[in-house]
């Protein structure tokens, strides 16, 4: 193996050999050829002197393909396309004047980019539809262990670690349903010509407006889709990629959003990811046990949601029929997009997965705010015990102030209750069952329940048997 040059990390370090191989050579020019048997076959099938022995002998050469002719052909010819028509046509001499017979380039370039699309965004919603189940089970496992909530990033109305992590899951399930929207209106570009136009099939079918529609029908069948595009340029539009880069990019937000809710909260000693018998968390802090594969998670998440934009650029150029310009920017962004997303889902199912909860840390750190928490469901009880509303929440405005003093300025612990209970106001209160930390949490477990009946169970159903295992993790 040589070292001598860069290597892609997303191919050497992150994503799984599935979705690299997806992305590959082979899989791009075996599915050029593929096409071009396609084309031939539909072709034939509406009256061209195309021979079935010509078909045979296509179809025997679909995935040994010599790679070295087709690089000295290109060398020469400058055009990647006809250099493999060349290359595919030395292995198969009988069909060589077939080969590509009225097509454009872009009829095998568009073609199998929106095959490999449409393939790569099925293992998507696989990985999707995996971590979504690691997440439910996670959640239901902690769905009724109470924890502090936070608004603005400060202490709010306690939650469970369960129903937080329902949020989490949820971003992913609003994700998978627009995979499966994009999966859903995904059309071929079939056999739409130069320009658009169809004019080199009418030449071929002398005319023949219904055998020029038939053969788009055809092809698009033999592609394994229902419909084509209705028009196109010399390409199909490149607001479908725009479409599917934005979808990409809203996955790699969710990961990235609630990674970094993991983050904060292994700061707070509450949860940690996994963490390997051997694994070294720091070179020089021996103690460590850094959340590295959320901050992995992070990094390449920002990667691809910095690339939605650059798919809607390059839409916005695409000047008349089509402008060469995208050709060079599609060969990185697409695959790396996919490739991407890939390696964030298989390192987000690897963390959700065996995400580890320390109860008791959670209940200290509700624990120290939660007087704060419970000051609400105080008032009421002094209320209802006959006090004034008014002057009570004074009462307890001012004792609040003046715990969160002591706590903030001298680093004490929180005596909120313990002034309360030196306050004649509030004797009639039990202040323990006020604060009794379960009752703070609403809804929260049987929301769990709910989403996980409602929501996650129809995910697991639609992709029972389907979903991807474990992919190993190279770092």
């Amino acid at each position: 193996m040589s070292h001598d040059r860069y290597e892609n990390p997303l191919i050497t370090r992150y994503a799984s050999t599935e979705m690299a191989q997806l992305w590959g050579a082979q899989r791009k020019h075996s599915t050029w050829r593929r096409l071009w048997i396609a084309l031939a076959e539909a072709e034939a099938e509406l009256g061209l002197p195309i021979k079935p022995e010509q078909i045979a002998e296509l179809k025997a050469h679909v995935d040994d393909i010599d790679f070295d002719a087709a690089a000295k052909y290109e060398r020469e010819l400058r055009h990647d396309v006809m250099a493999h028509v060349h290359a595919y046509g030395d292995q198969c001499p009988s069909a060589r004047g077939i080969i590509h017979l009225g097509a454009t380039s872009q009829f095998v370039n568009c073609n199998t980019e929106l095959m490999l699309m449409r393939d790569s965004l099925q293992l998507v919603a696989r990985r999707l539809a995996a971590v979504i189940d690691a997440l439910a089970r996670f959640a239901a496992e902690h769905r009724a262990l109470p924890t502090l909530g936070f608004t603005h990033l400060q202490p709010a109305q306690p939650t469970t670690v369960g129903k937080r992590a329902t949020l989490w899951c949820y971003d992913l399930v609003m994700d998978l349903e627009e995979i499966e929207h994009r999966l859903a209106t995904l059309k071929a570009r079939s056999t739409k010509g130069t320009t658009g136009t169809q004019a080199s099939f009418l030449e071929l079918f002398d005319g023949d407006h219904n055998k020029v529609r038939q053969l788009e029908k055809l092809v698009m069948q033999k592609m394994g889709f229902d419909s084509a595009y209705a028009v196109t340029g010399q390409t199909y539009s490149r607001k479908v990629d725009q479409f599917v880069l934005d979808a990409l990019a809203g996955v790699a937000a969710s990961a990235h959003k609630a990674t970094s809710d993991f983050r904060i909260l292994a700061m707070r000693k509450e949860l940690e990811e996994p963490f390997e018998k051997s694994q070294i968390g720091s070179s020089a802090m021996p103690y460590k046990r850094n959340p590295m594969r959320s901050e992995r998670i992070g990094g390449i998440a920002r990667f691809v949601m910095n690339l939605a934009p650059n798919a809607v650029q390059t839409h916005a150029v695409q000047w008349m029929e089509r402008t060469l310009d995208d050709s060079a920017n599609r060969r990185l962004t697409l695959p790396q997009a996919f490739l991407g997303v890939d390696a964030v889902l298989t390192i987000y199912h690897n963390v959700a997965s065996g995400m580890v909860v320390y109860p008791e840390v959670v209940a200290k750190n509700l624990g120290e705010e939660l007087p704060f928490m419970a000051t609400e469901n105080i008032l009421m009880a002094a209320v209802t015990a006959g006090g004034d509303r008014q002057e009570l929440h004074e009462l307890i405005r001012q004792h609040a102030q003046a715990a969160a003093a002591e706590v903030k300025q001298k680093g004490k612990p929180n005596d909120l209750m313990a002034r309360l209970a030196a306050d004649e106001a509030f004797a009639g209160v039990d202040l323990n069952a006020a604060t009794a930390s379960i009752d703070l949490v609403g809804r929260s477990p049987e929301q769990v329940d709910e989403f996980i009946a409602d929501v996650v169970e129809p995910i697991r159903e639609r992709y029972k048997g389907s979903q991807v295992g474990a992919a190993e993790l190279k770092v």
